[in-house]
């Protein structure tokens, strides 16, 4: 009886962590396309075997990616999904901001590229890149302070998207269910990186670490806006006016 107890009380708890005996075979299911994007790394590239998964946009992996539609809010401000935080970062966030000095170009305007998602937020993000490359800007912003995301601020990037998708699964039950879906599988990107890429754009790193948190306590609340005021103490930035 006491053996028993303890088998009941060990698949009790694998269940309640999020840990499954079986993975989605969809998720492997190889994409026979005759024409596949040249960015797209296919879910077949993934080893089954290796415990490994591509987090695809073909199936119901790609909540988790920086496209999705998956609405949150941080710091009182709304957006559509990471990519809409992340393209908004390269635009002026307000007249006086020294972007504004240099160019006048700038569309759309930063609030409403926090409401586009996929390629529309991408593409939005492409513009800006193509003034700041012109004019010479090496940092995008966030709450009017500087972020040389390549550079010395790269930890403070990091930081900043790491706290969009706490935020982002908090708010999004479907994505908090799928990212305790994958166990303990690795993650791996579904598009090829860039060489001079940062830790932020690791996303499959974050939720990796995230779902650790989870699995420990799948009641937990993974964001606090409390988050900022260690931010805002731990780095040295400067203002963008």
């Amino acid at each position: 009886m006491k053996l028993f107890a303890g088998l009941v009380c060990l698949l009790f708890g694998l269940t309640s962590i999020g840990v499954p005996t079986v993975y989605p075979d969809l998720w492997w299911k190889p994409v026979t396309d005759r024409v596949v994007p040249s960015w797209e790394i296919l879910p077949q590239a993934a080893s089954r075997e290796m415990n490994e998964v591509i987090i695809s946009k073909r199936n119901e992996l790609g909540v988790m990616s920086n496209f999705a539609a998956a609405p949150f809010a941080m710091l009182k401000t709304k957006y559509a999904s990471v990519e809409g935080l992340w393209q908004s970062m390269k635009f002026p966030e307000d007249e006086k901001d020294q972007r504004m000095l240099v160019s006048q170009a700038w569309s759309p305007k930063r609030a409403n590229v926090e409401a586009l998602t996929a390629f529309d937020a991408l593409k939005s993000g492409k513009a800006a890149e193509a003034i700041m490359k012109d004019k010479g800007i090496t940092w995008v912003s966030f709450r009017g302070n500087k972020i040389e995301y390549k550079g010395q601020h790269a930890d403070a990037y990091y930081e900043i998207i790491e706290a969009a998708t706490r935020a982002k699964i908090d708010e999004n039950p479907e994505v908090k269910r799928v990212l305790l879906a994958t166990g303990d599988l690795k993650l791996r990107p579904d598009h090829h990186e860039d060489k001079d890429g940062t830790k932020a754009w690791k996303y499959y790193d974050i939720y990796m670490k995230l779902r650790k948190e989870l699995q420990q306590n799948p009641s937990k609340k993974l964001y606090s806006e409390d988050w900022y005021k260690d931010f805002a103490k731990k780095y040295k930035l400067t203002s963008i006016h």
